[in-house]
C-alpha cells in the first residue's frame, strides 16, 4: 500500500504517489538549481512547471487517477535532466559545447500569435502553423476578402473566435513546432528579456542545436530512437490515415465556408430588396404572394441552413487543430434554438405561401357580337413588344411599365375556346381566374385582371397577353376567351392564333385548321379549303427533296421522281415511267 500527496502545480490539483512526488521534487529543485543566476529565472521556473502540469493533465484519464513513477519518469524524458540546460549569460558569447540530447518530437499547434499581429494574430499564427512568412499570410487574406466580396472577413472572425492566442511560453513554442522542454523554455524567456539582435539569435540557434544533441544524448537511456518492423508499418498506416483525416477535414472547412458565404451574400442582396431597390430584382417581390418580408425570410434562411453548415465547418476545422477551443455549451444550444426556431418559422411561411392558391376564382364578362349565319369572322392576336406571337408560346410572365407609368405584371396565359351555338348571334365570353387564400382575395385578384379585344368589321382583334397590378402577386392569372358562333357561319383563324387555341375536348378548332375557312356545323367544323390532311416534312439530305411538287431522289446516275403525273425512274441502262397510260420501261 503506497501513501499518495495531494500537489498543486501551476494551480492544477493532482493526486500522486509518493515515490513520484519525492522524485518530481528533486527533478524540481534541481531545475531551480541549474537556473540560479539565470535573468528571467522565475518566469523560466514558472513556465516548466506549467508545461509539466499540462503533461501530466494529458495522462490522467480521471479525476481520482494517482500519478506514479511511469508519468515522472515520461515527463522527465520529454523535459530533459537539468544538467543537460546549464545555459547562462556567458554562452552566448562562446561557442557551443558539443553535447547531445534526443529532441523530443511534437507536432505543430495552431495559435494566435499576439506578439506579432495587427488585429489578432490569426494570419501571423496561421503562417506558423503552414510554415511560411506571415507576410504571404497576410496578402491571402487580403486577396481572399476582395474576391469574395467581403465575405472571407467572417471566416477570419470565426478563427478570432475559435483558435486560442499563444499566451503561456509553452503554447509559443508549440506554436513553431518546436518541442516544449528546458531549454526550450529557457531560451523563449531569455529572447523575451534580452531582445538579442540577429546575429546573437543565429549564436543562440548553435547553442539551442548543440543543447538538443546533449538532451538525445541524455534521454537515450530512457526511450530507444530506434523502432522495430511492426512499429514502422503501424506508424506508416497512421500516417496515412492522418492525411485522409486532414483531407476530410478540409473539404469540410470548404463545403461549409462555401455556403456560408453565399448565404451571407444572398442575405445582403435579396434581404435588402424591401429597403432598396435592385435592378432585375423585382420577379422575387410580386412572386412573393404571402407577402412575408424578404429579410425576414433571408436571415431564416441564414440560421436555418447555415447553422448546420456553419458546425459542418467547425467539424472540418476540428479535424485540422487539435486544440481548437470549443465554442461552448452555451453558444451551441443557442445556435440550436436559433435552428429549430428558423426551421419552424420557415415551414410556417411555406404553409402560408402555398396557402396563397388554395382557392381559384373566376369571373365571366359575356358580349354579343354582330356575327349572323352566313357572316365570316376573322380571328388574329394583336401584335405587342412584350411576348411575340410565334408557334411556340410559353405562358411566361415580365414585369414592365404601364401607359401610365405604374409596375404592372403582363402574362401570356391566355386560350381560345370554339364553340357552336344555335342562337342567331355571335358573342364572346371573357373567363379571368386567379388564385388566393380564401374565395374574396381569389375573385378580387381574377376581378383586377386587365384583359381587352377590338370587334370591327367582322374582325376579331385579341390581346395576346393579361395584365394586373403588382399588387396581385402571380397568382396563377388565365384568361379564356371562349367564342360561341351561329351554326353555319364562317371563321378564319390567322396562323398567330394557333398557339392560343385550346385543346379542351370542347373545342372544334385546333392549330392545323388556322389561316383556313371553317363552316361552323352542330357538332363541329368543316374546312372549305383543307386538301386532305396537311403535314409538313423536313429533311436534310443533298440526294433527297421533298416539297409540295412531290418527291425526287438523286444517287449518283440514278434518279427517282415522284409526283401528280406518276413515277419515273432513270438509270444508265434502263429508264421507267408509270402514269396514267401505263408502264413504259426503255432499255439501252
Amino acid at each position: 500500500m503506497n501513501k499518495t500527496v495531494n500537489i498543486n502545480l501551476a494551480g492544477i490539483f493532482f493526486h500522486i504517489d509518493e515515490d513520484a512526488y519525492l522524485k518530481l521534487q528533486r527533478y524540481l529543485e534541481a531545475i531551480k538549481r541549474s537556473f540560479t543566476d539565470s535573468q528571467g529565472r522565475s518566469e523560466i521556473i514558472s513556465d516548466i512547471e506549467a508545461r509539466i502540469a499540462e503533461l501530466f493533465t494529458e495522462r490522467v484519464k480521471h479525476d481520482k487517477q494517482v500519478i506514479g513513477n511511469k508519468e515522472v519518469d515520461e515527463v522527465i524524458a520529454i523535459m530533459g535532466q537539468p544538467e543537460d540546460y546549464l545555459v547562462d549569460d556567458e554562452i552566448f558569447e562562446d561557442e557551443p559545447k558539443s553535447t547531445s540530447h534526443k529532441k523530443a518530437t511534437t507536432s505543430k499547434k495552431l495559435f494566435r500569435d499576439t506578439d506579432n499581429s495587427y488585429i489578432s494574430g490569426v494570419s501571423s499564427g496561421l503562417a506558423h502553423y503552414l510554415g511560411i512568412d506571415a507576410i504571404w499570410m497576410r496578402l491571402l487574406w487580403i486577396i481572399l476578402t476582395i474576391a469574395s466580396g467581403g465575405t472571407f472577413i467572417f471566416i477570419y472572425v470565426l478563427f478570432w473566435i475559435l483558435v486560442p492566442a499563444a499566451t503561456t511560453t509553452a503554447e509559443k513554442i508549440m506554436m513553431t513546432g518546436e518541442p516544449v522542454n528546458i531549454s526550450n523554455i529557457e531560451k523563449k524567456i531569455k529572447d523575451g528579456f534580452e531582445n538579442v539582435s540577429h546575429t546573437v539569435s543565429d549564436v543562440a540557434k548553435n547553442v539551442s542545436d548543440s543543447v538538443s544533441g546533449a538532451a538525445k544524448k541524455g534521454s537515450s537511456s530512457i526511450k530507444s530512437s530506434s523502432k522495430d518492423f511492426f512499429d514502422t508499418i503501424a506508424d506508416i498506416i497512421m500516417f496515412f490515415f492522418k492525411v485522409i483525416a486532414k483531407f476530410i477535414g478540409i473539404m469540410l472547412m470548404v463545403v461549409g465556408a462555401a455556403v456560408l458565404i453565399a448565404l451571407i451574400i444572398s442575405l445582403f442582396s435579396i434581404g435588402v430588396i424591401d429597403i432598396i431597390h435592385i435592378p432585375g430584382m423585382d420577379f422575387v417581390e410580386i412572386a412573393n404572394s404571402g407577402n412575408t418580408p424578404l429579410w425576414l425570410v433571408s436571415i431564416f434562411v441564414l440560421f436555418g441552413v447555415g447553422i448546420p453548415f456553419f458546425f459542418l465547418f467547425y467539424l472540418g476545422l476540428k479535424i485540422l487543430i487539435n486544440n481548437l477551443k470549443s465554442i461552448g455549451n452555451i453558444a451551441k444550444f443557442t445556435l440550436l434554438g436559433l435552428w429549430l426556431f428558423s426551421v419552424i418559422a420557415l415551414i410556417v411561411i411555406g404553409i402560408r405561401e402555398a396557402s396563397e392558391h388554395t382557392f381559384n376564382e373566376h369571373t365571366i364578362q359575356k358580349s354579343t357580337l354582330q356575327i349572323k349565319t352566313n357572316d365570316t369572322l376573322k380571328i388574329k392576336m394583336a401584335d405587342n413588344d412584350l411576348f411575340s406571337n410565334n408557334r411556340y408560346r410559353s405562358n411566361g410572365f415580365k414585369m414592365a411599365n404601364n401607359e401610365n407609368g405604374q409596375k404592372t405584371i403582363y402574362r401570356s396565359d391566355i386560350s381560345i375556346l370554339i364553340k357552336s351555338t344555335t342562337d342567331s348571334m355571335a358573342s364572346i365570353s371573357i373567363e379571368k381566374s386567379a388564385d388566393g387564400r380564401n374565395y374574396e382575395k381569389a375573385i378580387t385578384r381574377a376581378k383586377n385582371i386587365h384583359y381587352n379585344y377590338t370587334f370591327n368589321n367582322n374582325e376579331l382583334i385579341l390581346d395576346s397577353y393579361l395584365s394586373t397590378a403588382t399588387e396581385n402577386k402571380i397568382s396563377d392569372q388565365e384568361v379564356v376567351v371562349t367564342l360561341y358562333l351561329p351554326i353555319g357561319s364562317v371563321i378564319k383563324l390567322n396562323e398567330n392564333t394557333s398557339s392560343f387555341l385550346n385543346y379542351y375536348h370542347s373545342n372544334i378548332s385546333s392549330e392545323k385548321h388556322v389561316n383556313h375557312y371553317l363552316n361552323i356545323l352542330d357538332e363541329g367544323i368543316e374546312c372549305d379549303d383543307c386538301i386532305g390532311e396537311e403535314f409538313e416534312v423536313h429533311i436534310e439530305s443533298p440526294n433527297i427533296k421533298i416539297d409540295e411538287n412531290g418527291v425526287e431522289i438523286n444517287n449518283d446516275e440514278n434518279t427517282i421522281k415522284i409526283d401528280k403525273n406518276g413515277v419515273k425512274a432513270e438509270s444508265e441502262s434502263v429508264k421507267v415511267d408509270i402514269n396514267s397510260n401505263g408502264v413504259n420501261i426503255t432499255s439501252e
